[in-house]
This record gives structure tokens, sequence and C-alpha cells, in this order.
């Protein structure tokens, strides 16, 4: 039996990803780097209760980044790298959404 993990670590909210919702019903999730496309399928078919139709997954190599620090009339410099993660683009049926704002209410 497969060990039980959070697929689904957030969604992605962007001017973009606001509009392929509106327009295209395409949802972005910030996921586990192991998971694969039935496993998210099913992972948000089953936390938000709609059908999906595509998956689209795209893996993000962390940036590398530079940081400069003025310590005791030193500089010190020092480079690293921003951890890799996964995209995944989810496309729901005609007349499917996710409310990802759930419990705001308009008064």
């Amino acid at each position: 039996m497969e060990k039980v993990r959070n697929i689904i670590l957030k969604p992605l909210l962007t001017e973009k990803m606001t509009y392929l919702s509106d327009a295209e019903r395409k949802y972005a999730f910030k996921v586990d780097m192991a998971a694969n496309k039935l496993e998210i399928k099913d992972a948000v078919e089953k936390r938000f209760n709609v059908h999906v139709e595509k998956v689209a997954v795209m893996r993000q190599n962390g940036k590398s980044k530079t940081l400069t620090v003025r310590s005791g009339g030193k500089v010190i410099r020092t480079n690293g790298t921003r951890a890799n993660w996964k995209k995944a683009l989810v496309t729901l049926r005609e007349g499917e959404r996710i409310d990802l704002f759930e419990g705001e209410t308009a008064v």
C-alpha cells in the first residue's frame, strides 16, 4: 500500500492564473516533486470534488542566489540555490470551477 503524503502543497495565485481560471478553467498548484499526473488528478478530484480533464506538469529549477553581508568591517559573500519545485496545471470539465477563496463572503 502506498504511503499517504501531501500531493498538493499550495495553489499558485497570480494574475495570469486568475485569467486562465476564468477564461479556460485552468488552475495551477505547487505539487510534490515525486507526484505523477495520475496522482495529481486523483488528489485534485478528491480535495475539491471536481472532474479533471487534463494535467500538465513542469519542473522548475531553483534559482542561484548570491548574498553579500558586511560584518565587522569585512565583506562576506556566500552563494546558494533555492529549492527545485514542481508545478501542475490542471484543466477542469466544462462548467466546473474551484473556489480557492472559500469562506470569504461579499457583504
